[in-house]
């Protein structure tokens, strides 16, 4: 599998028999990304939780690519009430078989709601996913602080890849992230969610630092790696 970094949280995953699975599509509004919402194409959009930064265009994404939005039963309500025509609504501890491989919902410790109208709309609890395809494992965990059952992921999944967040301020900061790295004993760490405002400005090469020797992996905007 062939997976790009695109800003923030937005992370594209593409499957060696040509499936495309997009994370968090934050993209319109986000000055840290390369990608033009308008042009994006892909088959399985992942929402991890409903604040903007991470729901972004999934409403028209899916709409242009007739996209399956995985997520929070929510936040798929919230997709499918605005035109979308696929849906699969998860929930925290739950997995699903899909036809590229296995997803399953995990904890994050993090807020989650949607602005409308001027009302701040519920779109189900913060998550992150662990997916399983091609034979390997990853785990993007979306917002969150550094939390204890990150270890029992760890124990349950030999994790190829991790995406974690490193903003501190809404999320944990980078020593709470390389502390949750441990814990899941990840093979390789991609640190998201930063220098996208003021607010989250990191290093991201000093949280790489802070891990052993190969496991930190710094992705520009754009650059791929491939697993």
């Amino acid at each position: 599998m062939k997976i790009t970094y695109h800003g923030h949280s937005v992370i594209a995953v593409k499957l060696e028999d040509g499936t495309d699975l997009l994370f968090d599509p934050f993209i319109t509004g986000n000055p840290k990304t390369d990608l033009v919402a308008e042009k994006v194409q892909t088959d399985y959009i992942l929402v991890t939780h409903g604040h903007e930064d991470h729901v972004g265009d999934m409403v028209p994404i899916a709409k242009n690519s007739d996209a399956t939005i995985i997520g929070m039963v929510e936040l798929c309500a919230f997709a499918k009430k605005n035109g979308v025509k696929h849906t699969h609504g998860m929930n925290i501890g739950g997995k699903f078989d899909f036809p590229f491989g296995r997803v399953k919902m995990v904890h994050a410790q993090h807020s989650s709601g949607y602005e409308v109208d001027g009302q701040m709309l519920y779109l189900g609890e913060a998550s992150g996913f662990i997916v399983q395809a091609e034979g390997k494992t990853i785990y993007h965990a979306g917002d969150t602080s550094n939390f204890g059952d990150m270890a029992l992921f760890g124990a349950a999944f030999s994790i190829d890849v991790a995406f974690l967040p490193i903003g501190d301020n809404f999320t944990m900061g980078p020593t709470e992230a390389a502390s949750a790295a441990k814990r899941l004993n990840a093979k390789q760490v991609v640190p998201i969610h930063y220098n996208t405002f003021p607010l989250i400005e990191q290093d991201p090469k000093a949280f790489a630092a802070l891990l052993p020797a190969g496991v930190g992996k710094v992705l520009e905007v754009g650059e791929s790696m491939t697993l």
